[in-house]
């Protein structure tokens, strides 16, 4: 075989999301773009920001020598700053340019975190549902992944993180807001976690990092905030990326920032930076670097994305689909009217709806809907979803 077992095994369960993104092509190719409701990839439908245009203009028209440079394999020093900045402003925290990495995406933050602080044998605590991605991640730094369920409101549950810890416990990954329900964990959740961390790291002898996937936190509506995991957690380390806020997933950048009342924080540091270069990142991009250090507070309109979500929220449950109306993030994760989600999703594409299954996010019975399509594309899928919706049987509100 020209591939290993291991990654053979792997690609054949990988992610759902890929294989409906696939077809999705295929589909329109057949038949249209407009006649084809692709809500499998969560794929920013925005443009950046205007402020990110001038940016990245102005650093065109206007280059300096070395600017295309390696520089510290941590990243420029006044992009940490500027973002250490506004992390101590949000916390109060004494944050410096020595508490953040920059990192190519979210992505890179997370496997530069975990193969910095696990051996081999270690576990990882990931709440379900889940980004597909982490599993991954965390087999490749030799981790173990130990799935502990949310509440029925997909909402942090204290008890079953409490039972899950052991010994060989690492770290736990949240995701606030969350992919692939929209939930945000309230800050009396992450208090309530921080307080069990404190006593069950006494009991361990080690601690127990919290790895914050934040990747959609400037993408919160009906005036939810998500609270900062660094106020309720004393070993919280920060994973996220201006993919989303700023739609630049195709740019890879992204930081990672730990928590200044970590012991140890400046070793923690020196492993980050290893990792970031060891792993074959080197460092994040340069020119990206240098455009987002001014653009700390900037993110695209999300107004767009509350919209949509309504659209869809609305008309749904109308029809009968019942679900969790998300806070944040642009997906919807709906109940499947059947108990196998994978026989729902591909009843769906006869009507030409593309959806993921909830299995693949570690969640079965369930289904996620990312709508961040155009406008016009939801309008339109609105028929399809009333004839999915009579084809079993459910019983409009």
């Amino acid at each position: 075989m020209a591939i290993s077992k291991k990654i053979s095994s792997a690609m054949s369960n990988s992610s759902w999301i890929r294989k409906l993104f696939e077809t999705g092509i295929q589909l329109k190719k057949l038949y249209g773009d407009d006649k084809i409701f692709d809500f499998s990839l969560g794929n920013p439908d925005h443009e950046p920001p205007k402020s990110f245009k001038e940016a990245l203009t102005k650093w065109a028209l206007e280059p300096v020598v070395g600017m295309h440079d390696y520089m510290s394999n941590a990243g420029y020093p006044e992009t940490r700053q500027a973002i250490a900045e506004a992390l101590a402003g949000e916390t109060g925290l004494p944050f410096s340019e020595n508490h953040v990495m920059m990192t190519v995406g979210a992505g890179g933050a997370l496997n530069a975190v975990l193969k910095t602080i696990l051996d081999p044998g270690d576990e990882v605590i990931v709440l379900s549902p889940f980004f597909v991605e982490y599993k991954f991640y965390i087999d490749n730094h030799g981790g173990i992944v130990k799935l502990v369920p949310t509440t029925d409101n997909f909402n942090i549950d204290l008890n079953a993180i409490d039972s899950a810890i052991s010994a060989a416990t690492k770290a736990i990954i949240i995701n606030s807001p969350n992919n692939p329900t929209g939930v945000v964990y309230d800050a009396d959740s992450l208090a309530g976690l921080g307080a069990l961390l404190k006593i069950r790291e006494e009991e361990l002898g080690h601690p127990v990092y919290v790895i914050s996937d934040e990747v959609y936190a400037k993408l919160v509506y009906d005036g939810v905030t998500v609270p900062s995991v660094f106020k309720h957690i004393k070993n919280s380390i920060l994973a996220t990326s201006y993919s989303k806020d700023l739609a630049l997933p195709g740019e890879r950048i992204g930081y990672a920032a730990v928590s200044p009342e970590i012991d140890q924080v400046d070793l923690l540091m020196d492993g980050l930076i290893f990792c970031n270069r060891t792993l074959g990142f080197i460092n994040a991009p340069a020119l990206m670097q240098r455009i987002v250090t001014g653009l700390q507070h900037e993110s695209v309109d999300i107004t767009r994305y509350q919209e949509k979500r309504d659209i869809l929220y609305d008309h749904l449950t109308k029809l009968g689909f019942k679900m969790i109306k998300p806070q944040g993030a642009f997906y919807l994760f709906p109940q499947s009217p059947l108990e196998d989600d994978i026989e729902f999703i591909n009843i769906a594409m006869k009507f030409n709806i593309l959806v993921v299954p909830g299995t693949g996010f570690g969640k079965p019975g369930h289904f996620r809907i990312a709508y961040c399509v155009e406008k016009q594309t939801v309008l339109n899928s609105l028929p399809a979803f009333e004839a999915l919706a009579k084809e079993l049987g459910l019983k409009p509100l």
